[in-house]
């Protein structure tokens, strides 16, 4: 538990500022943890409160952050008289910078729904989440998200926000970052939103990993002892898998190890479905030893719903390993039952992401900008929609990378 008191807090500073950090969204603490982790030369973070609306990712939030988040729907804070309640709630530090958190669920943008037209009300998270930033004016604002929250679909919503921002004299900056370069073991492509209120000029953090140097899923994971199906550690709870039907299990031993795919099926081998389309090419693939793995989702302890099966043993993933490739700690724990303990690491920031954020917000802590003028387009920066689906340009900008080792997506 990471909680510290204030009398902890100011002994620790050792001439750095206090910045206070509330997270909107807050999951299961990924962004949270990573700030209250980093390794920092001019600020200390505190983390002073927190806000979701799941009760399970609440309840790992508080056991493993020692901050107890109010767990209510955001949309209530519209009202000024519960925007109230809750800053009551939330333990306010004097004067001190505040850094304002928004990871929104990504669900209503996910490239998942790209051929669905129903209105996601998700979406309009961004309104409230502005409307919030409008009110309590934090110094900093983090928002990260999936790519597709820039797509032309939903442009409009990020370009609200963005205007609504700018005229309150926020200046933001935005790219799409693939996670690995920062040291997650997984190619998870994310928009990272930054926005300031007091450095009309700043850096976005820079990637420190070419494709050559990603952490692959054996150094993630091929620590932990083998389960079968079904089982559990005796020494981790949190390294239990799924109990596979037994026709399941049968498939899986024909998919052959460290990145064998659901091509090397017999013919007629497999669910039906699967025999009459070329595409999800993923399900029921195994995870290859020696590159990152695919972006974890909350659905990640299926087989059946993409490349989340062991490299080696016949079963999808344990909470364990999915937290680890989410880039957890190997002590986090997770509160809820089985399916919300999945759901709370494939919705989370990943950790190490956080941190590289927190590192980075530090740094430019430590800089003089007095005099700084802001760039019109910094290079990388998103200035417009994506015209098509960004999952569908990941593969060719994976083999870019590549090919060329590069650091920038753009």
């Amino acid at each position: 538990m990471i909680m510290r008191s204030r009398t902890q807090l100011a002994n620790g500073l050792q001439g750095r500022k206090l910045v206070q950090v509330l997270d909107l969204f807050c999951g299961c603490g990924g962004m949270s943890y990573g700030f209250a982790t980093a390794k920092t030369r001019n600020v200390k973070y505190a983390v002073t409160g927190a806000l979701d609306f799941d009760k399970h990712a609440v309840a790992t939030y508080n056991r493993m952050l020692g901050v107890e988040p109010l767990c209510i729907d955001i949309r209530s804070l519209v009202e000024r008289s519960e925007l109230k309640k809750a800053t009551r709630h939330w333990s306010h530090i004097g004067d001190a910078p505040t850094i304002l958190i928004g990871c929104a669920p990504c669900q209503g943008f996910s490239s998942h729904r790209k051929k669905d037209t129903r209105k996601d009300e998700r979406n309009s998270l961004l309104e409230v989440f502005a409307h919030i930033i409008l009110k309590l004016r934090p110094e900093i604002v983090v928002m990260e998200n999936v790519p597709e929250m820039l797509a032309i679909k939903h442009w409009k919503h990020f370009e609200d926000w963005q205007r609504q921002l700018t005229q309150a004299g926020y200046h933001i900056r935005s790219t799409v970052y693939n996670l690995a370069q920062f040291g997650v073991p997984q190619e998870r492509f994310r928009t990272l939103v930054l926005a300031s209120r007091i450095w009309p000029k700043f850096d976005l953090p820079a990637p420190t990993r070419t494709p050559d140097q990603y952490v692959t899923v054996r150094q993630a994971i091929a620590q932990l002892p083998p389960l079968k199906a079904g089982g559990i550690d005796p020494v981790d709870p949190m390294h239990l898998t799924s109990r596979h039907r037994k026709e399941t299990v049968a498939l899986i031993r024909m998919i052959p190890p460290d990145g064998g795919s659901r091509r090397s099926l017999p013919p007629g081998v497999g669910p039906s479905c699967l025999q009459r389309v070329d595409g999800f090419r993923d399900v029921y693939g195994r995870l290859a030893w020696d590159n990152p793995a695919v972006a974890i989702t909350a659905r990640c302890r299926t087989p059946s719903c993409g490349r989340y099966t062991h490299p080696e043993q016949h079963r999808g993933l344990s909470v364990r390993e999915a937290a680890l490739l989410q880039g957890f700690p190997s002590d986090y724990y997770f509160e809820g039952p089985f399916d919300d303990k999945y759901k709370q690491i494939g919705n989370a920031v990943s950790p190490i992401f956080a941190r590289a954020i927190a590192e980075h917000l530090d740094r430019e802590w430590g800089l003089d900008h007095a005099g700084m003028s802001e760039k019109q387009t910094p290079a990388g920066d998103i200035t417009g929609p994506f015209l098509k689906s960004f999952s569908s340009s990941i593969a060719s900008i994976k083999r870019r990378e590549r090919l060329d080792q590069s650091l920038c997506l753009f």
